[in-house]
């Protein structure tokens, strides 16, 4: 990953790192969504990073992990095949609440004798996972995949750490950490929108003929659009509540 990730800092990213940073505090506030703040996180990492693809996996209430965010479809599967193996450098990472790193991926078959040939055969070659952690209460791992052996930076190590805390925060809040219960509650509403997500996402792909990727940017442009939150979108959807032709309708950003 090092051809990827050892871009020096310029003024234009400078100002995208401004903006990730401006865009994910204005997402943490008393009603924000944690399905879109986790997806915009992904997709930061994988324009601030050069990663060719990012990812969350977040803790349910029985402390089991989830797939909740990821910038493609690859990726997901990745993380989704990790679960069901039980073996991965992002289960490693939440295990022990400190960061995984995989330069090459090729000397790692043996560590993870399903994962790292499945994650070859995808094209990537480096893996790195950084535990969501606030002091010793980890909740999950953010994961950057590349195509390009190496290490992270030094800058774009510390860019992730300041991006998964922020996401760790932003889950964590105050009031969430008063009450145990509200966390969990918290937690499971984020998990429990990502599956309804899918759904949704399969629906308008379907539709549409989209790859699931395309599909997922239609949903957040009709969110985006009607003032509406992802996560109630993606529900009236997968309800049939909502046609996936007006969401097709809908105009991506750019």
């Amino acid at each position: 990953m090092s051809d990827e990730l050892a871009t020096a800092v310029t003024p234009s990213s400078e100002n995208l790192l401004l903006r990730a940073f401006v865009d994910m505090a204005d997402t943490l506030v008393d009603d924000y969504d944690v399905a879109d703040m986790l997806h915009r996180l992904a997709g930061y990492c994988v324009e601030l990073l050069g990663a060719s693809a990012a990812g969350l996996l977040l803790a349910d209430q029985r402390g089991g992990l989830q797939v909740a965010a990821s910038s493609h479809e690859s990726s997901r599967l990745l993380e989704l095949l990790q679960l069901q193996t039980e073996q991965g450098p992002c289960l490693d990472a939440y295990r022990a609440g400190e960061p995984v790193q995989v330069d090459d991926l090729t000397a790692a078959v043996d560590q993870w004798p399903l994962f790292s040939p499945a994650a070859l055969a995808e094209g990537f070659r480096s893996v790195h996972a950084l535990p969501l952690r606030l002091r010793r209460q980890v909740i999950g791992t953010l994961n950057l995949f590349g195509r390009e052996t190496g290490p992270l930076g030094e800058q774009q190590l510390r860019t992730a750490r300041a991006l998964a805390d922020i996401a760790t925060i932003g889950i964590l809040q105050e009031r969430a950490i008063r009450r145990g219960e509200q966390l969990t509650e918290q937690l499971q509403h984020a998990l429990t929108s990502r599956v309804v997500i899918e759904q949704a996402k399969g629906v308008v792909a379907h539709a549409g003929g989209l790859a699931m990727e395309d599909a997922f940017e239609q949903l957040r442009a009709y969110s985006r659009q009607h003032n509406e939150r992802l996560s109630e979108v993606a529900e009236a959807v997968a309800r049939t509540e909502l046609s996936p032709w007006r969401v097709l309708d809908s105009e991506p950003a750019g």
